[in-house]
């Protein structure tokens, strides 16, 4: 072989060689980057540690072969190797992360049906007593009317009988309540400040007991066990002379009668 021969030869070889290295270059990054992500992702480390293990040692070997010369093939091989480690690491993870999330629900799911089979198996009495217990601990008062529900002037606008929405869970109460004991019937009373003349006081303390009333009945409470009274600017709880006070003196109070259906006198 001629000394022609041989240079074309070696420069075949060597433009070869080069050409590889872009490709590899790319592989060694792409590997880097993905392992990256799995050394730094808990989960993945706790899950599926062998295959972190195995993509390291395959991204080091290619590591170390992309220094050779004429090596950039190899170093593709490991690179995808590392790779698919850290792809099966990820795939792996995601896969036992579903199962436990999946386990997870379930345990949920069966803790809120024990919950519910527990709640069905309360009688109409032990429902009723809680709902009683739940009524007393709102606004309540013992009077010799009976007990005293106070639904402050904040559940509505001033100068408006139409209850606000910040009103639905206590009156929702209610209308359990009653609804687990049938025998049970309430007074609803309006009452209004000073503020205003005696007429538009009376009519505006009756329309708000009548809205109360009004949204007991739309959620099933036969209108037979409702009263409704409006006394105006009459029987305040606290002078009028300041803003808190007139605000007391706003308000609906409920009066509920004993469990034979007896309400107390009215004023």
């Amino acid at each position: 072989m001629n000394r022609l021969t041989c240079g074309l030869l070696l420069s075949s070889l060597m433009l070869a060689g080069c050409a590889s290295h872009p490709n590899s270059d790319t592989a060694l990054q792409q590997a880097g980057s993905d392992f990256q992500k799995v050394k730094e992702d808990s989960n993945v480390l706790r899950i599926a540690p062998k295959d972190v293990i195995r993509a390291g040692e395959s991204l080091a070997r290619a590591d170390r072969l992309s220094t050779y010369w004429g090596s950039g093939g190899d170093v593709v091989h490991y690179a995808y190797l590392s790779q698919r480690y850290s792809a099966i690491a990820r795939e792996h993870t995601q896969l036992v992360l579903n199962e436990e999330r999946a386990a997870k629900l379930e345990l949920e799911r069966q803790r809120l049906q024990l919950a519910l089979r527990e709640a069905k198996l309360l009688s109409v009495q032990q429902q009723g007593k809680w709902l009683e217990e739940q009524i007393a601990s709102l606004t309540t008062t013992q009077t010799d009317r009976g007990l005293v529900m106070t639904l402050g002037d904040v559940l509505f606008d001033t100068g408006q009988a139409e209850l606000k929405n910040s009103a639905n869970r206590t009156v929702l109460k209610i209308v359990q309540f009653l609804q687990l004991n049938p025998k049970r019937v309430v007074r609803i009373e309006g009452y209004t400040d000073s503020t205003g003349g005696e007429q538009e006081n009376l009519k505006l303390s009756r329309d708000r007991a009548q809205a109360v009333a009004d949204v007991l009945i739309d959620l099933g409470i036969d209108d037979k066990r409702i009263q409704v009274e409006g006394y105006g600017d009459q029987y305040p709880v606290e002078v009028n002379a300041s803003e808190r006070g007139r605000a007391q003196n706003r308000r609906v109070e409920i009066v509920f009668s004993d469990d034979k259906g007896q309400l107390g006198a009215a004023r």
